[in-house]
Formats: C-alpha cells, sequence, structure tokens
C-alpha cells in the first residue's frame, strides 16, 4: 500500500509548517521522486542546500566512505581528519586579507544555532549588549535567532519577551523605505537606511554600548533583495567608527549562490563575523561561524559548545562539496545562468503584468507578484501559482517576502541553460493560468 503522509500527521507537530502532503523517496540531480513513482523538478533543493542537485556521486561516496570510518565521537572530546581539513580548507576561501581574513572557525549544526553562536560571539569579544537588525531579515526560529529576524510578526507571535537588547533598522527595500523613494533608486534608499541607522544611534542605542548589526548582505527570506553597494560600505564604516562588530549572515547566499563566493563580495565589504550554513555539509546538518583569530580570542572558552557541531560525516560532505565547486565550475556557472535567468525573466514580465519586479543576484533571484500596474502585492498569485506548478507542472518551488508574494528561483549551481528554459516555460505556464481565472 503506498505510504501517505495522512496516515502519519497525528504523530507530527503541527507547529512544523508544510507546504505539501509529498512523501519524498528518492533524489537525483533537480529531481525528487515520490513514493509513489511521481517525478518532480525541484526548484527548491532544500531551500539552497543542494548546491550540485541532489545525491551528487562524489558528495554521496564521501558521506559513505566516512560513515564506514567513525560518524561521532564528539569534537569536544576528540578531532576528525575531515574537519580539521574542512577548517583548513575554508580559511582559505574566507573573506578579507591579513589580519582581516575570517579564518578562525566555529562548527554548528544549522543556521539559528550559528545565528545565536555569533551573537554571543560579538557580546563577549566586546563586552557590550546590544545588538542591531535589520527589519525585513530572517536570521532563524531559535529564541536568539527569532529575537534577531524581522521578515514577519508572525515568527515573533505567541514568544515575547525574547532576547533583550536588540534595536531595529531598516534595510533598504522599497517596502520599508519612504513612497516618495522611486523604486529603481537603489542610491536614494541606501541613504535614507544609512541615515535612519544613524539616528538609532544617535536617539536610541548608545554606540558604545552596541556589539554587533547583523544583517545578511541580500536577503533571503525577505524577498532576494540586494542593497546598493552603498549602503553595506556604509554600514561598514558606521561600525569602524563605533568599534562595532559587523556581522554578515551568508547562510543562504554563500557557497557559491551569486555568483561569487560570498555575496559580501559584490559589494567589496568584509565583515568581522559570518555565518553560513545550508550548502556546507551538502545536505547533511552543519553551519559555521567564522571570524578573525583576535575576535576568537576574546570568546571565553567553555562558555560555548555543541554535542554534534564539526562531525566527521558532515565534514567529509562539506570537503566533497568544495571540491565539486572548484572543479565543475559552478560559481562561474552560478553568474552566467543567474544572468540568463534574470534576463528571461525580464523579458517575461513585458508579458505579464502581474510580475512587478525581478530582482537579486546570480541565483539567487525572485520575481515579485503584484496587482498589474501597482506594487500592492498580491499574495493570491503565488499561492496559485506554487500550488499549480506542483499539481499541474511537477515543479516545487517556495516563496519569500512579508507580503507573501515572492517567488523564489532556488536553481542548483550547477543547472544547464535548457535546465532554465524548462523551469522558465513551466513558471510561465503557472503565470498564464492565473491571469487567465
Amino acid at each position: 500500500m503506498p505510504m501517505k503522509f495522512e496516515d502519519y500527521k497525528q504523530y507530527l507537530s503541527p507547529v512544523f509548517s508544510k507546504s505539501s502532503d509529498l512523501v519524498a523517496g528518492e533524489g537525483h540531480g533537480l529531481y525528487i521522486t515520490d513514493v509513489n513513482g511521481v517525478k518532480y523538478l525541484d526548484m527548491i533543493q532544500g531551500i539552497a542546500v543542494n548546491v550540485a542537485g541532489h545525491t551528487h556521486p562524489k558528495i554521496v561516496k564521501a558521506i559513505q566512505d566516512q560513515a564506514g570510518k567513525l560518524i561521532h565521537a564528539s569534537f569536544n572530546h576528540v578531532n576528525y581528519p575531515t574537519t580539521l581539513e574542512l577548517a583548513k580548507r575554508l580559511a582559505s576561501v574566507a573573506p578579507g586579507e591579513g589580519e582581516k581574513k575570517l579564518t578562525s572557525l566555529f562548527f554548528s549544526n544549522g543556521g539559528a544555532e550559528a545565528t545565536d553562536s555569533a551573537i554571543k560571539l560579538a557580546r563577549c569579544a566586546t563586552g557590550r549588549p546590544l545588538i542591531i537588525a535589520c527589519q525585513g531579515s530572517f536570521h532563524g526560529r531559535t529564541v536568539g535567532a527569532t529575537s534577531v529576524t524581522g521578515s514577519n510578526s508572525h515568527y515573533r507571535e505567541a514568544y515575547e519577551p525574547l532576547m533583550g537588547g536588540v534595536y531595529w533598522t531598516p534595510f533598504p527595500q522599497r517596502i520599508l523605505c519612504p513612497d516618495s523613494i522611486d523604486n529603481d533608486d537603489l542610491e536614494g534608499r541606501a541613504d535614507y537606511c544609512l541615515w535612519m541607522l544613524e539616528n538609532l544611534l544617535k536617539f536610541l542605542a548608545p554606540p558604545k554600548e552596541v556589539a554587533a548589526i547583523i544583517m545578511e548582505p541580500i536577503q533571503g527570506e525577505g524577498g532576494y533583495v540586494a542593497p546598493h553597494p552603498k549602503f553595506l560600505k556604509g554600514v561598514r564604516e558606521i561600525c569602524d567608527k563605533h568599534g562595532i562588530l559587523l556581522i554578515f549572515d551568508e547562510i543562504q547566499s554563500g557557497f557559491g549562490r551569486t555568483g561569487k563566493m560570498w555575496a559580501s563580495q559584490h559589494f567589496d565589504v568584509v565583515p568581522d563575523i559570518m555565518t553560513t550554513g545550508k550548502a556546507i555539509g551538502g545536505g547533511l546538518p552543519m553551519s559555521c561561524v567564522w571570524s578573525t583569530p583576535a575576535i576568537m580570542d576574546r570568546w571565553n572558552k567553555g562558555t560555548h559548545g555543541t554535542t554534534f557541531g564539526g562531525n566527521p560525516v558532515c565534514a567529509a560532505a562539506g570537503l566533497a562539496v568544495l571540491d565539486v565547486i572548484e572543479e565543475e565550475g559552478l560559481i562561474e556557472n552560478s553568474r552566467v545562468m543567474g544572468d540568463y535567468l534574470q534576463k528571461q525573466l525580464k523579458e517575461m514580465q513585458k508579458r505579464h503584468k502581474i510580475i512587478a519586479d525581478i530582482r537579486g543576484i546570480g541565483l539567487m533571484t525572485a520575481a515579485e507578484f503584484c496587482k498589474p500596474g501597482t506594487f500592492e502585492p498580491d499574495a493570491n498569485a503565488l499561492s496559485f501559482i506554487t500550488k499549480y506548478l506542483r499539481e499541474e507542472e511537477h515543479m516545487l518551488t517556495t516563496g519569500c517576502g512579508v507580503n507573501g508574494n515572492g517567488f523564489r528561483f532556488i536553481m542548483p549551481l550547477n543547472i544547464k541553460q535548457e535546465e532554465v528554459d524548462l523551469c522558465l516555460e513551466k513558471f510561465e505556464k503557472a503565470v498564464a493560468a492565473y491571469e487567465a481565472k
């Protein structure tokens, strides 16, 4: 008898929101096949996790080989060859130069845990209590990560009071800036948000008490919004002026997703602390906090730790991910295919009035749905289109944005042009079906 999710639903907490009742049986490359043999084109890829698609042979072999040797012994008590080598390899591609290079790493298990770790590091290293976060941000759903997440108030619902000492400043996306700033005026939005940050430090958050400003260089859950470089450069200058640490969350944007190893490289800005996750473990749970040795040395020994962080099987997968990225030229492919994807989407935008905006960098790209001729969000469009694609076109997709009207393209970085075309063909069918309603 075929396995049905409904038969097992009673055993799972409903707090974990499910977008479908699909029970996945296998995944290979671009595709997931459910337990009933139905094949789906997967444009979610574990939410930006599978940079080389499902079950890449090199990653699978690395996991199998290490699992046959040692699965877990706790990195607190012993060292693992794979984890030590991964730390060295990651340090070699870390952002920064010289003393500013982020070559000291702390391994953990998921993005939210990395966020909590980064906050603790910043507070401990500076001796300061306050954190500034950005509206529109998403950093995870633990208590600490939720406290600095501003992409949707629903994530905070029923959990207040959360972690104290958090102040908020707008990120330069359209819905967080005055209507008087034109949609295409990215520099104007940057100026406004830098002015708001300066005012926050002037009127509410004493700079000498601010440990860190945490932000995504490109907002993910908040809508795949890339700011004008002036904004990130301005934030970096403000941090330097006041001795504030700058934390970049590269959990979704890192590992080549934007056509560079790190999204921050598009803006020529180096953070003091960086968090990564998702792609780092090749599909296994792993994350990492990066900083300079000088900052890490100020983290009081024994005040933070993890049972599973730095797991040797996850590290083996991470080494294979780095090999595949380098050997198969995935970063360059992300840039080329990302440019192609955005060009095709902008042409499609001319044919469909509900597509109000195309934005992002590389294969971190989104389309925004609005009522025709306006910037009034159309969440119904996203709901209809994602459901249509899953049920009629057998394509798995997901959304983004506080208004629930952003459509994320989260393709694997080794995608080919004909595969991008197939995705776009299905997407346009769904858009046309919604417009024809």
